[in-house]
């Protein structure tokens, strides 16, 4: 079988992991391991933010277009917060990670914002008008503008 990294990635992984289930430490492919484990931290990182741009957005259409409400847009809020739970649950030190994904995650939310309701760039507020603890809060939905 094949165990090389860049031709067949899953033979590689099962090599590895039974190298290192016996221990066999000089035989382990260390610096793609090294490679692949802070990836795997960075893809935690790309989907909380993914997550918060999404829910971000939801909360903004919801807050600045209210006569276009829909149980879609609150389940989409439900979702992005219920797989935040889950993304948290399984990956608590991400928390530390909230405040810097919110202010990431917040223009980008604006640009989906604009592009899904078609109002102005203007329309929205430059820094998020959100407290962390609203925007997780499953009560939540801002008011109408």
């Amino acid at each position: 079988m094949n165990r090389d990294y860049e031709t067949d990635f899953y033979a590689w992984v099962l090599h590895n992991a039974q190298l290192l289930r016996e221990r066999r430490w000089s035989e382990i492919d260390v610096e793609h391991l090294i490679e692949e484990l802070e990836s795997m931290g960075k893809n935690n990182q790309r989907e909380l933010n993914s997550r918060f741009k999404i829910l971000l957005a939801h909360l903004l259409k919801w807050q600045y277009q209210p006569d276009h409400r829909s149980k879609s847009w609150q389940r989409s809020i439900d979702e992005q917060r219920s797989e935040l739970d889950d993304l948290i649950e399984e990956n608590p030190s991400l928390t530390t990670l909230f405040s810097h994904a919110v202010a990431n995650a917040y223009p980008k939310a604006v640009k989906l914002a604009v592009k899904e309701t078609r109002l102005s760039l203007n329309t929205f507020p430059q820094k998020c008008p959100y407290l962390l603890e609203q925007i997780l809060d499953e009560n939540f939905y801002p008011e109408g503008q």
